[in-house]
């Protein structure tokens, strides 16, 4: 396999790469990784290679899977109209410089596999989700959907298109996990508003190991037609026949603030008395809040039906095994 990845470095994409690195080695597969990066000079793995933005533009070079996960973080800052744009062009200059190297390129990928989140679904609170579920407009649901439909352009120029919707990523290393430990540790971490929302999780070891799943399940097929399976109620239309598919990240058990709350105090062993009020959070981050006190139960049904076997299907395995 001969894969370009944008957001290589990043929490998601270096795990990727380093287990797709470790299965193919065990099994012999040739295996040849490009990050995209605009700084030529960063750290990277052995056996990564890497590609500048301006070198795609002229490259001639081939790849047999794209893998789209360059866009800044949605809870690092709060959402001013600077921000908001900051988190739109992140997503969108990426996209549009993979989509001309796909318009332009005599070696088509086969498959294009781009980032989305589950903020697509919008607030629907404890409202089972799954990918043949419909939306509420917000500007989570805005910002991703406009990722989603420039992704899903590559489809004009018949490369079929899978966009995965993510969670709540968990893992030490970083992501919501590596910004709460420092207050948990310190006895200070808690609740937030009621406690009752739900949160959409994954972790990080699922994750990858979905991702590639979904990668080899549709390079398998010769026909790239039999990405769209219609049992799996999957399916995105677009303006081409060639197939587009979308699929949740999550795991398949959600859980509350409160129980998640409770797990990562009792995994640090540390207590979990305090609680952030829901004003107090609306002060804090603003429109932003609504990723902390609204609740969003995404199932990853496509996923399941299609044979995934999820590791760390609970939020205590996911803290446990992943720290160990």
């Amino acid at each position: 396999m001969n894969i370009l990845i944008s957001g290589g470095s990043g929490f998601l994409g270096s795990a990727f790469s380093r287990e797709l690195m470790t299965r193919y080695r065990a099994q012999n597969k040739e295996l040849h990784i490009t990050w995209l990066t605009r700084d030529s000079s960063q750290a990277h793995p052995d056996g990564v290679n890497m590609m500048t933005y301006n070198e795609l533009a002229k490259t001639d070079k081939g790849f047999d899977v794209i893998l789209n996960l360059a866009g800044a973080g949605i809870a690092d800052k709060r959402w001013s109209d600077e921000r908001k744009e900051t988190l739109l062009a992140s997503r969108v200059k990426p996209t549009e410089s993979l989509l001309e190297f796909i318009a332009r390129s005599s070696s088509k990928p086969k498959l294009l596999v781009s980032g989305s989140a589950v903020g697509w679904y919008g607030t629907q609170g404890n409202k089972p989700l799954t990918e043949s579920s419909g939306y509420e407009t917000d500007f989570s649901h805005r910002l991703c959907d406009e990722w989603e439909q420039l992704a899903l352009q590559a489809t004009e120029y018949d490369v079929p298109v899978v966009i995965v919707r993510t969670g709540i990523v968990i893992h030490p290393d970083g992501g919501m996990i590596g910004k709460l430990l420092l207050p948990f540790k310190m006895g200070v971490g808690g609740q937030l508003g009621d406690g009752k929302q739900v949160m959409s999780w994954i972790s990080r070891e699922d994750w990858v190991g979905a991702a590639i799943f979904v990668i080899e399940k549709h390079l398998a097929h010769s026909n790239s037609q039999t990405i769209q399976d219609a049992s799996l109620n999957n399916v995105l239309t677009t303006s081409s026949n060639t197939p587009a598919v979308v699929y949740n990240l999550t795991a398949p058990n959600p859980v509350t603030n409160y129980t998640f709350t409770k797990a990562l105090g009792s995994w640090l062993n540390r207590p979990t008395i305090f609680t952030l009020p829901e004003f107090l959070l609306k002060l804090l981050f603003g429109e932003m809040s609504t990723l902390l006190i609204d609740g969003q139960k995404v199932l990853p049904q496509a996923l399941l039906d299609a044979g995934y076997e999820f590791k760390q299907p609970t939020l205590k395995q996911a803290l446990e095994e992943q720290a160990s």
